[in-house]
């Protein structure tokens, strides 16, 4: 499919930006500048090469708040009008926070960034999500819109459009306001995540994928096949017009947790334009926990191998246990560099199977800072048994699945400089 021309969504007005808007941005990105020309950052950098080279100096934790954040900072914090501005004054005060309040091992950069504008369509098909009392957050159920094997005949390729024009002027933008003080670059796609079966089941329902490996393997097949051809076709978009960015940079959080950086990257060959061969990719299906490995291999990995096969190295894992899995992903995946672990996971198991080859990505049960009441001793508990477990290997810490704090966002501060200590008494 054809992208349709720029102009089409682009008009030639320049973009402006007020003096109050101009000024609050300003103010942000000189104190962006003086943390991220802190030692500690280059420090906190090569600790994370270091890891990813499996050649660690020690764990390594990484405190992502994701759903919590609007407990730490809110829209009501934003001081800037226009939109396009109160988007890019949140990426700088993100940036200050976790300096001044998450003590982690996040490096913090001198990079704007400035996102690629790219419009992608449905599949044809209208996605249904059916959520409790606030919309569009926390758990939902998924009305399908695939119900019977004759509605296959809706989907349709998504159309992918790429608005090299707006991105363009919204870097001249950036350069413009802020290009003295930092950094300004454009950054597109860079997570590459393989997430076929979340969309799969957006599209046919968790209870019925689960049912057709029985009743309907070829309709399973089908959706996989058409699933996995798009994601590649994404991709190979993103190649082609210039979407994709490096993901190897200090800054760069790997979708298993930790940070990517790393000079294995990009390719040898590499010359500027970037290829999915110059990349991590993610691959994960939190959503076969309970799927027995032959049926995994046979309606997952088989479609994820060829996507994360196009990518130089690959982290594996996101919220599901991988203990029943990790012969498969070892033995299918030349590049596998991360390994995701959790706390529900045979943690033993995890350590015999990954030991030195790997990177140990454990995730901590956010259930420490994110219930009513937080269990601190608890949480440095199922730390110290992590480390002593995983002695041996390369061990990243990396705190996620926080949905609240219960409005107390010293909790997250108070969980990392735990963890700093524990990791610096184990070492």
């Amino acid at each position: 499919m054809s992208i349709i021309p720029a102009q089409a969504l682009c008009t030639e007005e320049p973009l402006r930006i007020t003096a109050d808007d101009r000024r609050v941005l300003r103010e942000l990105a000189r104190r962006v500048a003086e943390i991220a020309a802190l030692p500690i950052q280059a420090e906190r950098a090569r600790l994370w090469k270091a890891l990813n080279s499996l050649r660690p100096e020690r764990a390594m934790v990484l405190t992502t708040p994701e759903e919590g954040w609007h407990e730490l900072m809110s829209q009501d914090d934003l001081r800037c009008e226009d939109a396009l501005c109160r988007q890019w004054e949140w990426n700088l005060r993100w940036k200050i926070y976790r300096h001044e309040h998450i003590h982690d091992d996040y490096p913090c950069t001198g990079f704007f960034d400035v996102a690629w504008v790219v419009e992608l369509s449905n599949y044809g098909v209208e996605e249904a999500r059916i959520y409790g009392e606030v919309k569009g957050f926390g758990a939902y159920k998924v009305d399908p819109p695939i119900k019977e094997p004759a509605d296959m005949a809706k989907l349709r390729p998504r159309r992918i459009f790429v608005d090299h024009e707006e991105t363009a002027r919204r870097e001249a933008l950036a350069e413009e306001t802020l290009g003295d003080i930092l950094r300004v670059r454009r950054r597109g796609e860079s997570l590459c995540r393989n997430l076929l079966t979340r969309q799969l089941i957006h599209l046919r329902g968790y209870d019925q994928f689960l049912l057709d490996m029985y009743e309907n393997p070829n309709l399973l097949h089908d959706l996989m096949a058409f699933l996995a051809d798009e994601k590649r076709r994404e991709w190979e978009i993103y190649e082609r017009e210039g979407v994709l960015s490096l993901n190897n940079g200090p800054d760069n959080i790997l979708g298993s947790g930790g940070v990517a950086h790393t000079d294995e990257l990009p390719a040898p060959d590499f010359h500027g334009d970037v290829r999915m061969k110059d990349m991590w990719c993610f691959g994960e299906s939190q959503e076969t926990i309970s799927v027995r490995p032959e049926h995994f291999h046979d309606f997952v990995l088989a479609y994820q191998l060829p996507l994360m096969d196009r990518f130089r190295l690959v982290d594996y894992g996101c919220c599901e246990p991988l203990d029943i899995k990790f012969d498969l992903l070892l033995e299918h995946i030349p590049r596998l560099r991360w390994l995701a672990v959790q706390t529900w996971a045979n943690r033993e198991l995890a350590a015999e199977k990954i030991g030195d080859r790997y990177v140990y990505a454990y995730k901590p049960h956010p259930a420490f800072v994110s219930s009513p009441q937080p269990d601190y001793e608890g949480a440095e508990r199922e730390l110290r048994e992590t480390l002593e477990i995983a002695r041996g290997c390369a061990v990243s810490l990396t705190l996620k699945g926080t949905l609240t704090f219960y409005n107390e966002p010293h909790r997250l501060t108070r969980w990392t400089e735990m963890a700093q200590r524990v990791v610096q008494d184990m070492v």
